[in-house]
């Protein structure tokens, strides 16, 4: 093998020296264990000093190797990088390459795990508990300075109108069973783990959460199915009107001691539709990438758009796992927000107004509730009737 460095040049230098020194010495004739104990002292101490005193960066240049520029390390061993952006890649969630056929086993750190942790087990949880607290304890509040809102007009009339038909009422129920059922599942895992394992036991909890999340996911395509039901059904009736503005102006009949005039949907429900509608699609959406992982680029994408209206500067390139923990922290957080939506809805509908819970058991409401809650719409319902019925024949004389 050929020497490369110049050190190796020395050492062997060296040793054809003592060589030479060894066949001069024989030729005079001293004693050979003498000799060899003089040139053994001698080679190591020539050695010593020639490994300590060849510069530690001396090379022969033919194979000199560069010194660290620019992140580069010496011959590029660690792929042009230094160790410290390597590990600062790793961290970030960044793909290496790999042999797997999973390509999500490139991904060896992902600190962004411990930031979703802290976050889920932290200001989620907690203000998802004080989001749900302040709602209870306003609709307290309101039910105990406002009451029951009752039926004006002198009270029931004992005449009913029909609101809404089995179709529709079938499309609400649907909707409104499956989102409590996904509330009361979604719920557990949240809570469940500090509210109810120490009441129920470890066992029992466990058994529990197991059915729960997979009635969780299937019922998830039933909510689909029941959203996308009600909004072709009710779209049409809650457009945005200008008559809304005089109906928030007067607080939905609070303020100025009458209801303002409305058609089947007033301003508020309106906006509860809008929300329900909305906030179920962003559920949907969120959910959708949490039943089948890794498929989806939403917030990718949805940063794009954003980034091109508003000119801010979100990521628009995520990892597969950045991707569904800011999916279940978004499922999370508008989970909260939609139960606090159908609290309030709940409320309203039920005890909070006389007559109201009518419409969605059979259907049919009073009609002085319905004149006082939406006169329009009852003229335009009693003039389609007369326009309908045929009219009454007068007896011959």
């Amino acid at each position: 093998m050929r020497p490369n460095t110049l050190r190796e040049k020395q050492s062997a230098r060296t040793v054809t020296h003592v060589a030479e020194f060894l066949r001069g010495a024989n030729s005079v004739g001293l004693p050979g264990s003498i000799w060899m104990w003089f040139v053994s002292l001698l080679i190591a101490a020539v050695l010593i000093i020639t490994m300590s005193v060849a510069p530690a960066g001396a090379q022969d240049s033919a194979t000199q190797v560069p010194s660290p520029v620019e992140g580069q390390v010496p011959g590029n061993s660690s792929g042009a990088t230094s160790d410290s952006e390597l590990w600062r890649a790793l961290k970030s969630g960044d793909r290496l390459s790999t042999q797997l056929q999973d390509e999500r086993a490139g991904v060896a750190i992902q600190t962004n795990g411990q930031d979703w942790r802290v976050m889920r087990n932290g200001p989620l949880t907690n203000y998802s508990a004080w989001g749900m607290l302040v709602t209870f304890g306003l609709l307290g509040i309101f039910f105990a300075l406002r009451g029951r809102i009752r039926i004006g007009h002198g009270g029931p009339s004992g005449e009913t109108i029909s609101r809404f038909s089995l179709f529709e009422r079938m499309g609400h129920w649907l909707l409104a069973s499956s989102f409590i059922i996904l509330a009361i599942t979604g719920l557990n895992l949240v809570f469940g783990r500090d509210l109810l394992m120490p009441i129920m036991g470890k066992e029992a909890f466990s058994i529990m959460s197991y059915y729960g999340k997979y009635i969780h996911n299937y019922v998830a395509f039933s909510f689909m199915v029941s959203l996308v039901w009600v909004a072709i059904t009710w779209v049409a009736y809650n457009i945005p009107h200008p008559r809304d503005i005089t109906w928030f102006l007067k607080g939905g009949g609070i303020l100025g001691g009458a209801h303002p005039a409305a058609k089947k949907f007033n301003a508020g429900q309106k906006i509860i539709f809008w929300l329900v509608i909305l906030g179920g699609f962003s559920l949907s959406l969120s959910g959708w990438s949490l039943l089948f992982p890794f498929t989806t680029n939403h917030f990718a994408d949805t940063f794009a758009i954003i980034n091109s209206v508003f000119g801010t500067d979100y990521p628009t390139v995520l990892t597969a796992l950045q991707e569904q923990q800011l999916a279940q922290l978004w499922h999370g957080m508008m989970s909260i927000f939609m139960v606090c939506v159908i609290i309030a809805h709940i409320y309203i509908g039920s005890v909070g107004m006389e007559g109201a819970i009518d419409a969605m058991t059979t259907g049919d409401v009073d009609i002085n509730w319905a004149r006082e809650h939406h006169s329009l719409w009852v003229e335009e319902e009693e003039a389609r009737l007369a326009k309908s019925s045929p009219p009454s024949t007068q007896p011959a004389e």
